[in-house]
C-alpha cells in the first residue's frame, strides 16, 4: 500500500502523450514522473515525439526548481529583476546579462513582422535576419516570464532565440506571431524542464503521489469521509494549491493504468459483486450507527462489543463485563434495557 504501481508493457511517456491532440500542451511534472529511471536516450525520445506531435509543455504543476550557493543567489535576483521590468541599469556594468540586454536595444528592429515572415517563407535572408532582430525582444520577455525558475535569463534567452529561429525556417503560412511564440516558449519549457529532471523533480513527484495516496487513505479512514483538499494539504505540509496538483496527476496517473488495463469479463462481475456487498454492509453499518445514537454514550459501547459493532467479534456477557468493568449480570440488565429503548424509540 506504500508503494505507487505505475508499470507499463510499453513506455509509459509514449502512452501519455498519445492521450494529446495537436497544440495541447502535456503537464511538465507529469512528463518527468514518467520518465524517472529512464536513459537520456528515452528523454531525448519523449521530447523529439512531442515536438513530431505539436504538442507544448505545461509548467504549472512543475515545482520551483532548487539551486544552492551562488546559483541560488542569482536565480533569486534575476526573478526580482524580471519583477521590476528587467531594466539592465540594475545590474552590474560588466554583468554578461545586461551587456546582452543593452546590445539587444540598440539592434534596429523594424519592419512589418507579417510580410517579413512570408518573404522569409520564400527564402529572403534578408527578411529572416530582419525577423530574427524583431523577435529577439519577444524572446526576452518571454524568457522573463519563466525568471527563477532553475535555469539563468541568459540560457533562457538563448534556448527561446533557437526556438525562434526554429520558427523564422519552418514558417509557411498562418498566424506568424503565434508560430514563433509557440516556438520559443517550447524550447524555454523544455530547458526548464530538463533542468527540473537534473534536479531531481520526478522523483520527487513519485514520492508526493505516493504520500498523497498513503494520506488520503488514512484520513479517509479516521474520519468516515473523504477528506477536503484542506485536510490533504494540512496533513501532508503543503499548501493547498501543491496538494491540488499532486491530486491531478495521481487522477492522471490512476486513469493512465486503467485505460492500458483490460479488464476480465469475471473480475468485473466479481468487483460488481464487492461493491454491491460492501455498499449494502455500509448501509447496514450506518443504520446501526442511527440507531445506536439515541441511547447513551455508555450502553453504545456495550452494545457494540456486545453484537461485534466495531468490526470485532461478538463478546460474550463476561467478556463485556472485563472490559467495561462489570458483572455479566450487569452487561445483561444494560443490555435488554439499551434495546428495549431503541425498540421503543425512545
Amino acid at each position: 500500500m506504500n508503494e505507487l504501481d505505475f508499470s507499463f508493457e510499453e513506455s509509459p511517456w509514449e502512452t501519455y502523450i498519445e492521450g494529446f491532440s495537436a497544440g495541447e500542451s502535456v503537464s511538465a511534472a507529469r512528463l518527468l514522473t514518467l520518465l524517472e529511471g529512464e536513459e537520456e536516450e528515452a528523454v531525448e525520445d519523449a521530447f523529439a515525439a512531442l515536438e513530431a506531435r505539436d504538442l507544448g509543455l505545461d509548467l504549472t504543476d512543475l515545482p520551483k526548481t532548487g539551486a544552492n550557493g551562488q546559483a541560488a543567489l542569482r536565480l533569486r535576483q534575476e526573478y526580482q529583476l524580471a519583477k521590476k521590468g528587467l531594466d539592465p541599469r540594475e545590474l552590474e556594468e560588466n554583468d554578461p546579462l545586461r551587456l546582452y540586454l543593452e546590445e539587444v536595444a540598440q539592434t534596429p528592429a523594424f519592419g512589418d513582422e507579417a510580410l517579413l515572415a512570408r518573404q522569409a517563407a520564400q527564402g529572403d535572408e534578408t527578411a529572416m535576419e530582419r525577423l530574427t532582430n524583431l523577435g529577439l525582444q519577444r524572446v526576452i520577455s518571454l524568457a522573463a516570464s519563466l525568471a527563477g525558475r532553475g535555469v539563468l535569463l541568459l540560457d533562457l534567452i538563448q534556448e527561446g532565440s533557437l526556438g525562434l529561429w526554429q520558427a523564422i525556417c519552418s514558417y509557411r503560412t498562418g498566424d506568424y506571431a503565434a508560430h514563433r511564440d509557440k516556438h520559443i516558449r517550447y524550447c524555454q519549457a523544455k530547458a526548464v524542464t530538463l533542468q527540473a529532471r537534473q534536479c531531481g523533480i520526478g522523483q520527487k513527484m513519485r514520492t508526493a503521489m505516493e504520500d498523497y495516496r498513503e494520506v488520503d487513505e488514512r484520513l479517509l479512514s479516521e474520519l468516515g469521509r473523504n477528506p477536503t483538499l484542506e485536510e490533504m494539504a494540512q496533513a501532508l505540509h503543503m499548501m493547498p494549491e501543491e496538494a491540488e496538483a499532486v491530486k491531478k496527476m495521481l487522477d492522471d496517473a490512476r486513469l493512465l493504468a486503467a485505460a492500458k488495463k483490460q479488464p476480465d469479463p469475471e473480475e468485473e462481475k466479481e468487483a460488481e459483486e464487492q461493491a454491491v456487498e460492501d455498499t449494502a454492509q455500509f448501509q447496514m453499518r450506518q443504520r446501526i450507527l442511527d440507531l445506536l445514537s439515541g441511547v447513551s454514550e455508555a450502553d453504545a459501547k456495550l452494545l457494540s462489543l456486545r453484537f461485534g459493532l466495531e468490526g470485532a467479534a461478538p463478546m460474550s456477557p463476561e467478556e463485556t463485563g472485563k472490559r467495561l468493568g462489570l458483572t455479566p449480570d450487569e452487561v445483561v440488565a444494560r443490555e435488554a434495557a439499551a434495546l428495549s429503548k431503541l425498540r421503543s424509540g425512545n
